[in-house]
């Protein structure tokens, strides 16, 4: 699956309540859960990170369809020629 085909998924599956609850809400959402995955990587809960994970992306495209952003496109524009800065892969920045 593709960044975009899971942002669409996403969106059938919450975007009707959390367009509903606007930007701010439903970012507090997503704090809470990058919350949840701190913790679960401070304290080594590594039979919670990939769920912690999958919440947090959710998340993250959920606040990306409300503001109206295409994630995948976003991510191709600004990394496809590498590091942003020094357009290196690996990064060479100092």
């Amino acid at each position: 699956m593709h960044i975009a085909e899971f942002q669409k998924l996403i969106e059938r599956i919450y975007y009707e309540k959390d367009s509903a609850r606007g930007l701010e809400g439903t970012f507090m959402w997503f704090a809470e859960e990058f919350g949840e995955l701190t913790r679960a990587l401070r304290r080594g809960h590594t039979d919670e990170l990939e769920g912690e994970f999958a919440d947090v992306l959710a998340w993250l495209s959920s606040l990306a369809s409300i503001a109206g952003v295409d994630l995948q496109a976003a991510a191709m524009k600004k990394y496809e020629k590498g590091c942003p800065r020094c357009e290196s892969e690996p990064c060479t920045c100092g």
